[in-house]
């Protein structure tokens, strides 16, 4: 049997998952224990073992709300301004300025920029990204999905496809201290500074 992890899974609530478990494994194999029913649950939800489910859970961020203490609000919320001294930008974008403003809510990203392009024309952007480690289908219908996923609580990974292959790739970090951003990407690695 295969398992999907909820947009916020709970370890208290897996824990009661593999209580649960135990009970129902006990019925067929009375010696099996607690770290048993963890391991099979943890298969079951695609991780090879009960610590390694236990760790990627306590890594991801907590979601926001509006009385979340400023240390526990996820570390991407904010303006951030792209610092080209220190970026390289792609070949066939080589833009005079950009700004991204992060929101976040539960597994939703929410992206609204203000790029200036090489010409100087003033380009505002909006999107949304679903963290949940699925493959979500381009708005546009273009072909393309968007698989993302929270590697920690201040790396968000994405990769892009088209009809199933895999066409692009990116990585968005915050730095230990909160102040810089860096966004990884095919051919280049933009570094923005908080606001």
């Amino acid at each position: 049997m295969s398992r999907s992890l909820p947009p916020h899974p709970n370890l208290d609530h897996l824990k009661k998952q593999a209580k649960d478990l135990l009970h129902d494994l006990k019925q067929r194999n009375p010696a099996l224990k607690l770290a048993d029913a963890q391991h099979t649950l943890a298969r079951e939800y695609g991780f090879a073992s009960w610590p390694k489910l236990k760790a990627y859970v306590e890594s991801l961020p907590r979601p926001v709300t509006p009385d979340a203490a400023p240390e526990k609000a996820n570390p991407f919320v904010g303006k951030w301004t792209a610092n080209l001294s220190s970026s390289k930008r792609h070949p066939s974008n080589q833009f005079q300025s950009a700004t991204l403003q992060f929101t976040v809510d539960g597994d939703s990203v929410t992206i609204t920029d203000v790029v200036v392009d090489v010409s100087g024309r003033e380009e505002h952007g909006k999107n949304t990204i679903l963290v949940d480690g699925n493959e979500h289908p381009s708005e546009n219908g273009n072909g393309y999905a968007l698989v993302a996923r929270w590697r920690g609580s201040q790396v968000l990974e994405t990769i892009a496809k088209k009809n199933g292959q895999v066409v692009g790739w990116g990585t968005y970090e915050v730095s230990d201290d909160g102040k810089i951003l860096t966004i990884s990407g095919d051919q280049q690695v933009i570094v923005l500074d908080r606001n």
